[in-house]
């Protein structure tokens, strides 16, 4: 690296900018859905994208359902307890995907309402 370069670099903003949690977790809905979709259009071409895509989706809700079933958890209990369920339900879904008796839309559904009330809330 030479001394020039140095100096351009020296001062940029090499720092990420600061989310919110709120916002944080739209930005992981965000890439695992859009990633399911691009996955489930291409699923023939790419099958092990496509597992990869619910596998990283269902590990977001299992990571979800750990959170609200702490009891140090501040969310309302009835959210607490419709996140737990969706977590749960995205799990059977998931298997019944992997086993051909579903496919992936309901997720992508769920995934796209939990980011609009991410977004609205945010505001």
């Amino acid at each position: 690296m030479n001394a020039l370069h140095m100096a351009r670099t020296a001062y940029s903003n090499t720092a990420a900018p600061i989310m919110t949690p709120r916002g944080t977790e739209y930005e992981a809905f965000a890439r695992i859905t859009h990633r399911l979709r691009q996955a489930a259009q291409d699923k023939k071409l790419g099958y092990a994208a496509y597992v990869k895509a619910l596998y990283d989706n269902r590990r977001l809700w299992t990571l979800l359902a750990a959170n609200v079933a702490d009891k140090d958890n501040q969310l309302p209990k009835e959210l607490r307890a419709q996140i737990f369920y969706l977590a749960e339900f995205t799990e059977k879904h998931t298997a019944d995907i992997l086993a051909k008796k579903a496919d992936e839309t309901a997720l992508i559904e769920i995934n796209t309402a939990i980011m609009r009330g991410l977004h609205r809330e945010g505001k």
